[in-house]
C-alpha cells in the first residue's frame, strides 16, 4: 500500500516521500524524481507503475523546505509556482535529498536506480554523475542535460527526448551527450513532445511512454 513517509536529509530536515513497496518479489529500489509540479497524481501513478514492476519506489518531495507537500496544476499558474520553488531550491540541496533517498533504499537492498522527468530528468542526469552508489539512471526530457553533458555518469545511464519538445532541442542534446559520453544511449521519440510519460491528455504519448519505460526497465533489471 502506498504511503507518505518522512526521510531526514543531511541537514536534519525531514521531507515527505511517497513510497510504495514492490508488488512482486523485490528487485531493488527506484527513486522517482518529480517534475516541477511536485508529487502530483502523475508522479504517484509512476511510483505505482515501478512498484508493479517489482521495485520499491519512492518519490521525494523536493520543494518541502519552501512549501511542504507542494503540488500544482499543469497550467500557467502551476508552472510559475513550480519554477519559483525550483529556483529557490539549490541543486546541491536537491542532490543531497536524493542521496538520502538512496541511503534509505540501500538499507533494504544493494540496488538503487533513479528515474526522473523534466526537472527530475535533469536531476537524474546530475545524480548519475555526482552521486556514488547508484546502479542505473534514466533521464526523461531534462532541460539541464545539454548544459551538463560533459559530466560523466558513474552508472549505466540512458536519456529520453521528445522530437516535438519545443523547449528542448533533441538533436542538440543528443549531440552534446554523445560527444562527451559516447556510451550513453540517447533515444529520441519522433511523435512525442515534452512530458510524454505522464497521462495528461495534452502531453501523453502512449507508444513513446511504453517504449521508454521498457528501455528503462531493461536497464534497471540488468543493473
Amino acid at each position: 500500500m502506498a504511503e507518505m513517509i518522512k526521510i531526514a536529509g543531511a541537514d536534519g530536515f525531514e521531507f515527505n516521500v511517497w513510497r510504495e513497496a514492490a508488488f512482486t518479489p523485490r528487485k531493488g529500489g527506484v527513486i522517482v524524481i518529480q517534475e516541477i509540479f511536485g508529487l502530483d497524481q502523475y508522479m504517484r501513478a509512476d511510483v505505482e507503475r515501478w512498484a508493479k514492476m517489482g521495485y520499491e519506489a519512492i518519490a521525494p518531495s523536493l520543494f518541502d523546505r519552501a512549501e511542504a507537500g507542494f503540488t500544482a496544476e499543469h497550467d500557467p499558474e502551476g508552472v510559475q509556482a513550480g519554477v519559483g520553488h525550483m529556483r529557490a531550491t539549490p541543486m546541491d540541496q536537491a542532490l543531497s535529498d536524493i542521496a538520502a533517498c538512496r541511503d534509505f533504499l540501500k538499507a533494504h537492498g544493494d540496488k538503487v536506480c533513479v528515474v526522473g522527468y523534466c526537472y527530475g530528468g535533469s536531476l537524474a542526469w546530475l545524480s548519475a554523475a555526482k552521486l556514488d552508489g547508484l546502479s542505473a539512471a534514466s533521464s526523461y526530457y531534462g532541460s539541464m542535460v545539454q548544459a551538463n553533458a560533459e559530466l560523466h555518469p558513474k552508472c549505466p545511464t540512458i536519456v529520453h527526448l521528445g522530437r516535438t519538445d519545443a523547449g528542448i532541442p533533441a538533436d542538440e542534446v543528443s549531440a552534446a551527450v554523445t560527444a562527451a559520453n559516447p556510451g550513453v544511449p540517447v533515444y529520441i521519440y519522433e511523435a512525442a513532445g515534452h512530458g510524454f510519460n505522464i497521462e495528461a491528455p495534452d502531453r501523453y504519448n502512449a507508444e513513446a511512454a511504453d517504449l521508454a519505460r521498457h528501455r528503462t526497465l531493461e536497464l534497471f533489471d540488468k543493473a
